[in-house]
């Protein structure tokens, strides 16, 4: 899927691929080197080309630095607007092209919405986390709809995916009381999922509710 008559995203130009490459370069090496051991699996579900989306489940900061290090390809994410504003992440990810959102506001979520679409519309990798915020495992939040209308609208598959250990790597201030900011010693697991049809649903409710149950299978197995 193409869309051929609308300018092509930034984050789907040739200044991001670029950038991708290098700082892909300087992850691997991190794995590589064992800084945090990390487990990718299912990782070739991921088609090799075509648009598709990627959602994962949200527990740590670092979810968005491991999943888009895993992928094999350009993937541009909906991610807090608070990112722009930080010393280099923020140059980082207008250098991206990624999509910023701020939270509790509708405007921006539609706009969000709608440069994600033109992502998705020009054969590219969408990363969007259903819930819309960091929560604990163990925790339950209730996925937005973005997610399940984009794949409807477009017709592009969702893989799920289950993150697990970045919450003991990086924990949230709230849930990590005593213990360490950042723990190295801890393992990342990135598990990919096979890909969802949004044409089996005739119904957007329907498609988040399995897209939480298969999320949530895709722990299970780890």
């Amino acid at each position: 899927m193409n869309d051929e008559s609308a300018p092509r995203p930034k984050g789907l130009g040739k200044r991001a691929w670029v950038t991708t490459k290098l700082v892909r370069r300087v992850l691997r090496g991190l794995a590589w080197s064992n800084v945090v051991h990390v487990t990718v699996i299912g990782r070739e579900l991921v088609p090799k080309d075509g648009a598709v989306i990627v959602a994962s489940n949200h527990i740590s900061m670092l979810d968005a630095v491991f999943l888009w290090g895993a992928l094999r390809r350009r993937a541009v994410a909906i991610a807090m607007a608070e990112l722009w504003s930080w010393p280099v992440v923020g140059w980082l990810v207008r250098r991206l092209g990624q999509i910023p959102v701020l939270r509790r506001d509708s405007e921006s979520g539609q706009a969000a919405l709608s440069q994600a679409e033109q992502i998705l519309r020009h054969g590219g990798v969408l990363i969007i986390y259903p819930e819309g915020r960091l929560v604990p495992a163990g925790e339950r939040e209730p996925y937005k709809p973005g997610v399940a209308k984009l794949a409807l609208a477009t017709g592009v598959p969702i893989i799920p995916v289950c993150t697990a250990g970045t919450d003991r790597v990086l924990p949230m201030r709230r849930v990590r009381g005593d213990g360490p900011a950042f723990d190295r010693r801890q393992r990342v697991t990135i598990h990919f999922g096979a890909p969802i049809d949004p044409a089996d649903f005739d119904d957007s409710d329907k498609l988040l509710d399995h897209l939480r149950q298969r999320t949530e299978d895709l722990r299970t197995t780890e």
